[in-house]
């Protein structure tokens, strides 16, 4: 079977970032469900960090105990992939997590790197902070981070729009990554001074300046017609985080993407609290795409 690549079709491999532990299981399984779905390979990279005792790390780092730790996590894989048909191998990395996982992204050629989210773990924390920030500025491959369990293919996806060049990187990777899914665009704006307030979300229904830059914005993407048909334009007025979050709540969203392109894409241009609020926020996965300079 011939394999698309990344760049053309989905992705021929996936890249999971994974301490092999229960509170991975979610990533773990959405990374399964989608090299299913796409006939792709799976990577899965668990990172050892240094132990902190003087003997444990001169023993760590001669790399004594390298083929005790591969043999149980390889079994311990193995064992969370019975009765599935993924062909998965597993890699080992020491130091910092973003190093490790854009290391073996780029040594890999992944298409996609899935990573978890754990509240009020140490792993969590750590991945809702810096980590992410980090990969996302770095990788030039999406990055997906799995809130909820898997209850199937995707249905439901939203693109947080800006109508920026990153946002039309993002959608093109989004059709790409899910090519038979409806992707709501979902814009956020502000009334000018003096206009009314409105609470509720509008299909087509935006201001007129808002409709300009989306047909703009469709004109420069030079889609398909079947790619156009698989758009709706959903705008609210209001802050992002809030809207969006009230409507992935309302209807029931289960994927968030938005782009990052160098510093002018809309996650870097949000990254700190606003970033930090919609990836706690948001009650469903969140993919964060960033294409090539």
């Amino acid at each position: 079977m011939t394999r698309p690549d990344r760049l053309t079709g989905v992705p021929a491999r996936v890249l999971l970032s994974t301490d092999l532990s229960a509170r991975c299981d979610r990533a773990l399984d959405r990374a399964v469900q989608l090299a299913t779905e796409w006939g792709a390979a799976l990577t899965a990279l668990k990172v050892i960090e240094p132990p902190q005792s003087p003997d444990h790390l001169l023993s760590w780092a001669a790399g004594d105990d390298d083929s005790s730790r591969v043999t149980i996590a390889h079994q311990q894989l193995m064992h969370d992939l019975e009765g599935t048909d993924v062909q998965a191998d597993l890699r080992l990395g020491q130091g910092d997590v973003a190093d490790a996982v854009e290391r073996t992204a780029n040594e890999t050629d992944a298409g996609l790197v899935v990573t978890g989210m754990a509240r009020n773990e140490t792993l969590g924390r750590f991945l809702l902070g810096s980590t992410v920030e980090r990969l996302a500025g770095r990788l030039r491959r999406p990055l997906l981070v799995v809130r909820n369990r898997v209850r199937g293919p995707y249905q439901r996806i939203v693109l947080a729009t800006d109508f920026s060049d990153s946002s039309a990187d993002a959608l093109r990777a989004t059709m790409r990554l899910f090519p038979r899914h409806e992707v709501v665009l979902y814009h956020a704006y502000k009334l000018p001074l003096g206009g009314l307030s409105t609470r509720a979300a509008h299909e087509h229904g935006a201001p007129g300046d808002v409709q300009e830059e989306y047909q703009s914005f469709l004109a420069r993407l030079n889609l398909p017609d079947e790619a156009r048909e698989r758009l709706r334009l959903v705008t609210e007025h209001g802050a992002l985080a809030t809207v969006l979050t009230r409507y992935v709540r309302d209807h029931d969203v289960e994927l968030v993407a938005m782009g990052a392109h160098g510093r002018r894409g809309l996650i870097n241009a949000l990254l700190g609290s606003t970033a930090s609020r919609l990836l706690h926020w948001l009650p469903c996965d969140t993919l964060i795409v960033v294409e090539p300079d």
